[in-house]
């Protein structure tokens, strides 16, 4: 009986180290690996956009670097004033996994719009910012909602918004400006990780703490939008997006990132 058992343990040991070093070859193969886009000690690699300031200045000093974290805060400001920001990464990506760390935290800014409390996002298969105009609120885009619950307010986190674009579900195009997850509550000031998988023009996925909770085809310019037409020629006369830059966005109520890093896939 003991020797049986021995055996059956070698044997699933043996399975085991077969399916990860199979796992590790695949990926070392794929290039897939998780590469960290803020490197925890600066800002280098993003640009900041505010609205009203050309592309770059970081107005009151928005998105700085304090304690390993990106922290958007707004002690500079008398009032918002729908000075929205976003922080655009350098590159742009197609295919990928990224991964996400935050908390929402502290208390809303001066003259913030009520549907920006406990509110931000993630941009991705956006527009660059220096296509941006001056005064353009927010960049053409799929949004992933950052959104936290309390007493006066409980939403579901990881929805999807679509400044200057729509979306595809179940074969319907949507043409709703935001669309609800199936996630829970989110309480408190607790750390939050987040994924989003982009399949480039085929499927994205929001997952929460590892559960998927909302997934959407086809993203793509919309022709209702002020931006459409030279967006539309800037993508080489294709409406569908499969591509584009990812910003962290600035929107009203304070905000840390500790981790934001991708993993590029195969298309």
């Amino acid at each position: 009986m003991k020797l049986n058992y021995i055996i059956t343990l070698i044997g699933v040991i043996t399975i085991t180290s077969v399916l990860i070093s199979c796992n590790q070859k695949k990926e070392k193969e794929t290039g897939s690996e998780w590469i960290q886009l803020f490197n925890g000690e600066d800002l280098s690699g993003w640009t900041p956009k505010i609205t009203g300031y050309v592309v770059g200045e970081n107005w009151g000093n928005t998105f700085r670097v304090e304690d390993g974290m990106i922290k958007v805060r707004y002690d500079q400001y008398d009032s918002l004033r729908n000075r929205f920001g976003h922080l655009f990464y350098k590159d742009e990506f197609s295919h990928y996994m990224l991964r996400v760390e935050y908390r929402i935290l502290g208390e809303q800014a001066p003259g913030a719009p009520g549907w920006a409390y406990k509110n931000s996002g993630i941009m991705i298969h956006g527009q660059t910012p220096e296509s941006m105009e001056i005064d353009q609120d927010f960049p053409t885009s799929i949004e992933v909602q950052l959104l936290g619950s309390d007493s006066l307010v409980q939403r579901t986190n990881l929805n999807v918004c679509t400044p200057g674009t729509n979306i595809v579900m179940e074969n319907k195009l949507i043409l709703d400006h935001c669309i609800n997850s199936t996630s829970g509550y989110f309480y408190g000031e607790e750390w939050i990780t987040v994924e989003v998988e982009v399949r480039g023009n085929e499927v994205i996925r929001h997952i929460v703490n590892g559960d998927t909770v909302l997934e959407y085809n086809q993203p793509q310019l919309d022709e209702r939008d002020a931006t459409y037409v030279r967006l539309f020629e800037l993508n080489g006369g294709d409406k569908m997006l499969s591509k584009g830059t990812i910003s962290l966005q600035s929107e009203g109520h304070p905000i840390d990132f500790r981790k934001v890093e991708i993993m590029v896939m195969e298309e």
